[in-house]
C-alpha cells in the first residue's frame, strides 16, 4: 500500500517552506524539459496550467495537467517534460526533527534544524509519488500567490506572516488528502459550489472553474448541478444575479450601468436582454411598476391582477359566455374577445398588456405596439406561480404571500371540515353543452386540483380511470352511465347552443335521471365562468360553492 504524507512526514506542522519558484515553459529552452534531483528536501508541484508529464527515471511516468499537486518524496530524481503552456509552482520543503524529553517538551535536536527523511524510510527510490487534490481550487491558486509574492520580504515578522500562510495551506491539503477523514460526496460539493454562487454572483463565473473547483468533469458538474437545482449553471448564475437586480432596480436609483456592473454583467445591453428574457419587461419598465400604479389590460389575468390589489382598465367578456361576475368588476368597460376588430378608445388605452398562452386563439398580440406586451409562460395549474410572476412585473410582490397564504388557510379549514361530512363520499365535475359532456380530470384542469388536491375530495374511479392524465375528456352517454358518483358538481356552457337552453336538453334524457347522484338529489350548478378559469379569486369561490353544498 502507497504511503500518505503523514507517513512521511508523522510531524508535518514541523514543516516549513524552504524555497518556492514558479516555471513557465513558454520562458523556458526549447526542449520544455526539466531535471530536478531532490537530495533532501520533500517537493510539492502545483499544476496551474497546461499538461506534461513527470519521468522517475524508472520507466514511470506521471501525467501532469492543470489542477493537479503532485509530491515527491526527498532522495527522486525527476524530469518535468511538457507542452508551451504547462505552468507550475514547485516547493521545497524543510522538516525539523524533534524530540520529546521526560518532560514531554519539544526541543530542536542539537539546537538546528535537520533536513530530509525520517528514520522510518529506508529506500527512497522506491517512494512512489502522491497526487493529491485541493478544492476548491481558486482558494490554492490564491493562498500560493499570496506566499509567492511575500518571498522577498526582509523583515523577520513578514517571513514569520509567510510560514504561517503556508502552514495554513499545507494543513487543508493534508486534511483534504487525509484517507481517515471521509471526503464531501459529490451532492455536498455540489452544494458548497451553489452557496459559491450565491456569495459570489458579482465576480466572473465561469463553469470551467465551477467544476474545477470541487473536481469534477465540466459535462459531469453540468449534469448534477442541474439534477439538484433544475437549472444549466450558468441559467442558474444569470438568475441569482437578476434576482439582486430586481432589488436594486426597486430600492436604488443607480443608473442601469452600475446596476449591472455590481451583480456581475459586463454591459448594460446584455444585462438588459437577460432581464427581459428572465422577468418579461425591460429593467426599465420593472422599476417604473414598482414606485406607481399601472394601466393593465390583462385577458383572462384579471382574478391575478385583481388579487393584487389592481383593477384592470378593462374586462374580458365573451359573445357567448359572458364576463367574469365573481370578480365584481361591474363599473370596469368590456372587451370582446371574440370579435377581432376589437380596439382600445382614447380613455382605456393600457400602459402595460399581460397575456396568457391563449393570446393566438384571440389574435391578441395584434397590440405588442399600444403597449409593453408581458406573455406568461406558466400553465394555469401553477396558479401561484403565476400571481408570483404578474406580482413582480406589477410591483406588488409584497402582496403575494399574504394572498397565497390567505387561500391556503381557507382550503386548509375547509378540508377538514369535509373531511368529516363526507366519509370517502366520491364526486365529479362535469361540463355540458349542446353537443358535449366534458368529464374534467383529478390532477389537472380549472376544477381537479381543488376539488382533489387542495380539499381533498374523492373522485369517482371513472374520473380516475378516463381523465386522470388529462384536464379533461369528452364521454358518451354510454360512459355517463357508469358515472356513479355520490355528488356531482355540473356547469353550462353555451357556446355551442342553437337556441337558449339547448345545453339542458341532457337533463331530460333517461340516461341522466338514472344516474345515483340524480336521483338521490345530490347534483350541483355551479357557475360557468367561476370554475371555468384559473386564478385564487376563482379557487377561493369554488370552495365557497363546495362547502355551501357539501359541508
Amino acid at each position: 500500500m502507497c504511503p500518505t504524507i503523514v507517513q512521511l512526514i508523522p510531524k508535518p506542522w514541523l514543516c516549513l517552506l524552504q524555497h518556492m519558484k514558479y516555471t513557465d515553459y513558454s520562458q523556458v529552452d526549447n526542449t520544455n524539459r526539466q531535471t530536478y534531483n531532490m537530495t533532501s528536501s520533500h517537493t510539492l508541484f502545483v499544476v496551474t496550467d497546461g499538461h506534461g508529464s513527470i519521468d522517475t527515471l524508472d520507466n514511470m511516468d506521471t501525467r501532469l495537467e492543470k489542477g493537479m499537486i503532485m509530491f515527491v518524496p526527498a532522495g527522486r530524481t525527476i524530469v518535468i517534460e511538457g507542452s508551451s503552456e504547462l505552468q507550475y509552482y514547485r516547493l521545497e520543503l524543510m522538516v525539523a526533527e524533534v524530540k520529546e524529553d521526560k518532560a514531554s517538551r519539544l526541543n530542536i535536536r542539537d539546537e538546528t534544524v535537520q533536513k530530509g527523511l525520517p528514520v522510518l524510510i529506508s529506500d527512497p527510490d522506491r517512494l512512489p509519488l502522491i497526487e493529491l487534490n485541493y478544492s476548491p481550487w481558486s482558494s490554492c491558486l490564491k493562498s500560493l500567490e499570496q506566499i509567492s509574492r511575500g518571498l522577498t520580504a526582509h523583515d523577520w515578522l513578514d517571513q514569520w506572516e509567510i510560514q504561517l500562510r503556508f502552514q495554513e495551506w499545507f494543513r487543508v491539503l493534508l486534511r483534504q488528502n487525509d484517507p481517515e477523514i471521509e471526503s464531501p460526496d459529490d451532492r455536498a460539493r455540489l452544494q458548497s459550489s451553489i452557496r459559491y454562487i450565491r456569495e459570489h454572483y458579482d465576480q466572473p463565473i465561469t463553469v470551467d472553474d465551477l467544476a474545477a473547483e470541487i473536481r469534477l468533469t465540466r459535462s459531469s458538474y453540468t449534469r448534477q448541478f442541474k439534477e439538484i437545482t433544475g437549472k444549466l449553471p450558468l441559467d442558474y448564475v444569470n438568475a441569482v444575479r437578476l434576482e439582486h437586480s430586481k432589488l436594486l432596480l426597486q430600492m436604488t436609483d443607480d443608473r442601469l450601468h452600475d446596476i449591472a456592473q455590481n451583480v456581475g454583467f459586463n454591459n448594460e445591453y446584455y444585462f438588459g436582454r437577460r432581464f427581459k428574457q428572465y422577468t418579461g419587461v425591460s429593467p426599465g419598465l420593472y422599476r417604473r411598476h414598482h414606485r406607481q400604479e399601472v394601466r393593465v389590460f390583462a385577458p383572462y389575468l384579471e382574478d391575478f391582477v385583481l388579487a393584487l390589489g389592481i383593477k384592470p382598465i378593462l374586462q374580458t367578456s365573451h359573445r357567448s359566455w359572458g364576463r367574469q361576475q365573481y370578480l365584481g368588476l361591474e363599473d370596469v368597460p368590456e372587451f370582446d374577445v371574440t370579435r377581432m376588430d376589437a380596439g382600445f378608445n382614447e380613455t382605456n388605452v393600457p400602459e402595460f398588456i399581460m397575456l396568457n398562452d391563449g393570446y393566438k386563439r384571440w389574435n391578441l398580440d395584434r397590440f405588442e405596439q399600444v403597449a409593453p406586451t408581458f406573455y406568461m409562460e406558466h400553465e394555469g395549474e401553477d396558479w401561484r406561480s403565476i400571481l408570483k410572476s404578474t406580482a413582480d412585473v406589477l410591483g406588488k410582490v409584497n402582496r403575494v404571500q399574504d394572498v397565497i397564504g390567505a387561500y391556503e388557510d381557507k382550503a386548509v379549514e375547509a378540508k377538514e371540515q369535509l373531511t368529516r361530512h363526507m366519509r370517502g363520499q366520491t364526486v365529479a365535475f362535469l361540463r355540458i353543452s349542446a353537443s358535449e359532456i366534458t368529464l374534467y380530470g383529478d390532477q389537472y384542469g380549472y376544477v381537479g386540483p381543488v376539488l382533489y388536491q387542495d380539499l381533498g375530495l374523492t373522485p369517482h374511479v371513472r374520473v380516475q380511470q378516463w381523465a386522470s392524465q388529462s384536464r379533461r375528456v369528452g364521454i358518451g352517454l354510454e360512459q355517463l352511465c357508469q358515472l356513479e358518483a355520490d355528488h356531482l358538481f355540473i356547469t353550462f356552457d353555451n357556446m355551442d347552443s342553437a337556441y337558449p337552453g339547448e345545453e339542458r336538453k341532457l337533463l331530460e334524457r333517461d340516461e341522466w335521471k338514472r344516474l345515483p347522484a340524480v336521483k338521490s338529489g345530490h347534483v350541483y350548478e355551479v357557475d360557468f365562468m367561476t370554475w371555468m378559469n384559473y386564478g385564487v379569486i376563482s379557487h377561493g369561490k369554488k370552495i365557497d360553492d363546495i362547502l355551501q353544498y357539501l359541508g
